[in-house]
């Protein structure tokens, strides 16, 4: 055999691209899908496959044609149940099927942290309807945030700070889902000083974790993000124990990125991707091993360092500004004058807000780095020549 293993991505954005490249490193073939074709991730892989992810007979068809050793989802608007089946049948699904099923939609791993594993989250509701939503946030007081169960890099978020607001947070959720249910999630709009993404890395010898990520978000989609960030040794204690309590229920082996938000000494359960996590688009410079080696190290049985370690660094998204097919990119020699790093995602297609790639920057302290990733990725250009 000319590779260690075959691996069937199922979505190949840039964080799909990333991973990728690690498996690659590591002698896996790769078999990238989407929804669309020349993905970023399919530029590199060996195969690719172009199929709505929704479709079950599609996506079982296309195990069968490739027969995988791992089928590893890099999105969320997947067919779960067709995973499900797959794993039941004998397939590796990443980090498991059960993973994927509960994360593809922000209900059920809420209900999964708050009801069965007794973690600390924020009080919330589910609606169907803006009926429903106002009973919601009746029960969750104002302010409060409004997102869908299911949604691609936190769009369709809004956070409504008066009962005016209720109407037009749940037509942007409802205009920003991805699947085929029509419900949101109402939670509590919590007063933190900072919110963290804890990469967690479940594997053959047990749980590691990154230091954590601090970032920053508009619209419901990350922005920039730093490593580390500073925490007490209290919150991060608390901050491991609730990772490391969700990664072993959840089971398998791959990267997690788990999602806090922190006020002092409290910290309080958000979120969960069991995958590469966009804000650790920061560890392409900050660690030695970045998330996606991680990710592919313990999703093919290889070793993972007990501690992992990082050095000051930031990302800041390059951001596109309307809807174009003609793309080009200019400034790229200005960003990188003061040392930062560029990734351009190679998208086939822009829309606004689309992220087109990232700027890495490290420094003496996350302050610097930050200040370094932003202004480098203000001086990139996207060229629309359409």
């Amino acid at each position: 055999m000319a590779h260690t293993a075959k691996i069937f991505l199922l979505g190949s954005g840039e964080l799909g691209r990333e991973f990728v490249i690690s498996a690659k490193r590591l002698g896996a073939y790769v078999v990238a899908c989407d929804s669309y074709d020349d993905a970023p991730a399919m530029q590199l892989a060996d195969a690719r496959e172009v199929f709505s992810m929704l479709d079950g007979e599609a996506l079982r068809a296309a195990v069968e044609r490739h027969q995988p050793d791992f089928i590893v989802p890099e999105i969320e608007a997947i067919r779960t149940s067709v995973l499900v089946e797959l794993e039941e049948e004998g397939r590796t699904v990443v980090p498991s099927a059960r993973a994927a099923q509960l994360t593809m939609n922000r209900d059920a791993i809420r209900d999964l942290a708050a009801n069965e594993l007794g973690l600390v989250t924020s009080k919330y509701r589910y609606a169907k309807n803006l009926e429903e939503v106002k009973a919601a946030a009746a029960h969750t007081g104002l302010p409060c945030v409004i997102k869908p169960v299911m949604s691609s890099s936190g769009k369709g978020q809004s956070t409504v700070r008066e009962d005016a607001g209720l109407e037009a947070a749940w037509d942007y959720a409802c205009a920003n889902m991805r699947g085929d249910r029509q419900r949101v999630i109402v939670e509590q709009f919590v007063d933190f000083d900072y919110e963290i993404t804890l990469l967690t890395v479940r594997h053959k010898d047990g749980v590691s974790f990154c230091p954590p990520i601090g970032h920053r978000q508009e619209r419901g989609d990350y922005q920039e993000s730093w490593q580390p960030t500073p925490m007490t040794d209290a919150a991060i204690a608390k901050a491991q124990d609730m990772a490391r309590t969700v990664v072993d229920d959840l089971g398998g082996y791959g990267l997690f990125g788990v999602e806090f938000f922190v006020k002092g000494e409290d910290v309080i359960f958000s979120e969960l991707s069991p995958r590469p996590h966009d804000t650790g688009m920061v560890t392409l410079v900050s660690q030695n091993l970045t998330e996606f080696d991680l990710h592919a190290r313990a999703v093919l049985g290889l070793p993972i360092p007990p501690v992992l370690r990082a050095r000051p660094a930031a990302s800041a998204v390059i951001l596109a500004e309307r809807d174009s097919a003609a793309l080009g990119y200019e400034g790229l020699a200005e960003a990188m004058g003061e040392g930062a790093d560029i990734r351009i995602f190679a998208k086939p297609t822009s829309r606004p807000y689309r992220r087109m790639g990232v700027a890495l920057a490290t420094a003496g302290d996350t302050d610097e780095a930050r200040r370094l990733a932003r202004d480098a990725a203000h001086k990139v250009r996207i060229t629309y020549g359409d």
